[in-house]
């Protein structure tokens, strides 16, 4: 049976993660309350991230930078985008 969740961001019970994304207390916080939908959209957020903020994700101060952003866009009031940030065109 699939691991289930009242996701925080889509505001229903949906699928989970497989299993936590990190080994932390953070980690354990994603996995209990995050859907897999929820997720995959962090990912591609996440992404943009990276490249328009230029970031090296090896580096301690852009993941610091990741997780607070992942932190808003979770359990806060969403990650904000850069302020040049214009979306591709379809």
């Amino acid at each position: 049976m699939a691991h289930t969740v009242f996701c925080v961001r889509y505001k229903k019970e949906m699928e989970g993660l497989d299993e936590p994304p990190f080994d932390s207390e953070f980690g354990q916080k994603i996995y209990k309350n995050v859907s897999k939908a929820a997720w995959d959209e962090w990912v591609n957020h996440q992404k943009m991230l990276l490249n328009e903020y230029r970031l090296q994700p090896w580096q301690p101060q852009a993941q610091q930078f990741l997780v607070e952003q992942m932190e808003e866009f979770f359990f806060g009031s969403g990650s904000a985008l850069p302020s040049d940030y214009v979306p591709p065109a379809h």
